[in-house]
């Protein structure tokens, strides 16, 4: 059989089309808006209206993100939330998808596990019903209140401005208490684990369960080893703090916290990167001989004795380096590029070990 040319087919489809177009101009103006408005109503219908769809399986990989409703939220809010967050492409799909639905005073406060990519719809029927989740987050070890706040934000538990706020005065133990010149008085005492908590969190949940971690695992034990070197328990963590972010290989933590121990003897300043990368948002590799020149009782360059309070969450491993210090007779250390630190008697003998590892 024979096709049809190509300008056989354009001639057919032109008549199609100006048939179309001859039937819309008999209509009346009634007419063509009533045509109109079903053709929305279906789009919306089909758009919209119709049951979501299976909840997909999530590929390997895939990023769990939870959210917090707390009650009286508006969708608007929370839209903006999964949009921030990517579980959604749209805030507005979102809202309107809701208001259609009649949605808007059903969604039940908690938390909930979603993911990247799903279809409002999706998100809805989950609120809707009320299949909150189990929350689980892992702190790592040397993470400072800043970070912590900054990891929970992007998981979708916290605000992190709301969390930092809380920080600032959150101090649920006598030990921890107010200092002069710290930023965030729980800093320190936020213990690094993995926690898994119930569906209704927020961020004062979040900081006493921390809090309390670090206030279960300081057994009476530690506590009277701290006392027997002279050492408050706020002393002890912020020391373990410097060494959990000088030290990033176990055999390390131990000859450190000797280091320190001994320079605090001799009223030697600890000279301590790591209380001067604190002070910075950003880490800098290769601190400069100005950066020793901040002005701040964080300088451990320009300032005698422990800083005014930790500058990290340590773990148990820098907690127990502190209270079991090696036997050495170093004063002086540094690390190389590989994160191994070389050690030193001297100043001299220091200098050169600089000069060949850095």
């Amino acid at each position: 059989m024979k096709l049809p040319e190509k300008d056989e087919v354009l001639q057919s489809l032109q008549g199609y089309a100006t048939g179309i177009r001859e039937r819309w101009e008999a209509l009346g103006w009634k007419q063509r808006g009533g045509v109109m408005a079903v053709i929305v109503l279906a789009c919306l219908f089909l758009f919209f209206l119709l049951p979501a769809p299976e909840s997909r399986e999530q590929m390997p990989g895939n990023a769990k993100v939870y959210l917090h409703v707390k009650s009286g939220m508006t969708t608007r809010e929370i839209g903006a939330q999964l949009e921030q967050h990517g579980v959604i492409e749209s805030r507005t799909k979102f809202w309107l998808v809701a208001k259609l639905n009649g949605y808007e005073d059903k969604i039940r406060a908690g938390n909930y596990a979603l993911h990247p990519g799903m279809e409002p719809r999706e998100v809805l029927s989950l609120l809707v019903e009320g299949k909150t989740a189990r929350v689980k987050f892992t702190i790592p070890e040397g993470f400072c209140v800043r970070d912590i706040a900054k990891r929970l934000a992007q998981e979708g538990l916290v605000d992190e401005q709301e969390f930092l706020k809380k920080a600032k005065e959150y101090a649920p133990y006598d030990y921890i208490g107010h200092h002069a010149h710290t930023v965030y008085a729980c800093e320190g005492f936020l213990f690094p684990d993995t926690y898994e908590l119930g569906s209704d969190i927020d961020a004062d949940t979040i900081l006493k369960e921390m809090t309390a971690d670090f206030d279960q695992r300081l057994t009476a034990e530690m506590r009277q080893q701290a006392e027997e070197k002279h050492l408050s328990i706020y002393e002890l963590v912020t020391l373990a703090s410097l060494v959990e972010k000088e030290a990033r290989y176990e055999e390390d933590r131990p000859i450190i916290a000797q280091v320190f121990f001994k320079r605090l003897a001799l009223g030697m300043p600890l000279q301590s990167d790591t209380t001067l990368q604190y002070l910075r948002d950003e880490p800098k590799e290769d601190l400069s001989i100005e950066d020793t020149k901040i002005d701040s009782p964080y300088n451990t360059y320009q300032h005698a004795g422990l800083p005014p309070g930790p500058i990290a969450n340590p773990g148990m491993a820098a907690i127990e380096a502190v209270l079991h210090p090696a036997q050495t007779d170093y004063l002086y250390f540094v690390a190389d590029r590989q994160g191994h630190n070389h050690y030193s008697t001297n100043y001299a003998d220091h200098q050169a070990i600089v000069e060949q590892v850095r």
